[in-house]
């Protein structure tokens, strides 16, 4: 985002009406990135695709980079919201289980998210926003291993979140092959890979 847009700010709707016509806006644009990405869509079709003028588009949202930053923040906040209850439901599980709940969690809510890795990942997206998210990701992973491995440093522990979070892009990627007849079996096996590997890093003394 340059300097002239970072400077103006997105309305916030005061009235039951605006918030119903920027939640509209949202999803339209939510479903346009998912499907054309971020810089092919335009401001014209997330208005079109809504059923709503240009103009009230632009009273809402400066512009583009503002409507992808409120749905990179929409979808943020489930995500942290999966990762905060998985963290307190681990403290439960073994380091096995807590590998499996990971990578379906994370799979499940990319499906749920499809537009989410497209603004995280596109050049032109807002990259402090997208930048945090990586960050606050990397955090909560990290958090999760130091519960299963207390003896460890965090300075041990941050490459092996890295790289759990590497593996999880990859098996994201391979669940929207749909049209892949091993699909299943190749992400049951991704699955198992994170489980051993991640124990084996871990090493567990219970």
């Amino acid at each position: 985002m340059d300097s002239q847009n970072a400077s103006v700010t997105a309305r916030q709707p005061q009235r039951e009406r605006g918030r119903l016509r920027v939640a509209a806006l949202l999803e339209a644009a939510d479903q346009l990135f998912a499907s054309k990405g971020f810089e092919a869509t335009t401001m014209t079709e997330i208005a079109a695709q809504a059923g709503s003028s240009i103009g009230s588009l632009y009273q809402f949202f400066p512009t583009k980079e503002h409507v992808a930053d409120a749905v990179l923040t929409d979808h943020a906040a489930d995500l942290y919201q999966r990762m905060d209850l998985l963290t307190q439901q681990a403290t439960q599980w073994s380091v096995a289980d807590t590998a499996r709940h990971l990578f379906t969690a994370l799979i499940q809510f990319r499906a749920a998210h499809p537009a989410f890795a497209v603004l995280v990942e596109a050049r032109g997206a807002p990259p402090v926003k997208a930048m945090g998210v990586r960050q606050k990701m990397r955090e909560h992973v990290l958090a999760i291993l130091r519960l299963k491995a207390p003896d460890k440093t965090d300075e041990a522990l941050a490459p092996v979140a890295v790289v759990v979070l590497q593996i999880m892009k990859a098996a994201v990627a391979l669940n929207g092959e749909e049209d892949l007849p091993t699909r299943p079996q190749a992400l049951d096996e991704m699955r198992e890979m994170l489980v051993q590997w991640l124990t084996s890093r871990l090493n567990p003394t219970t």
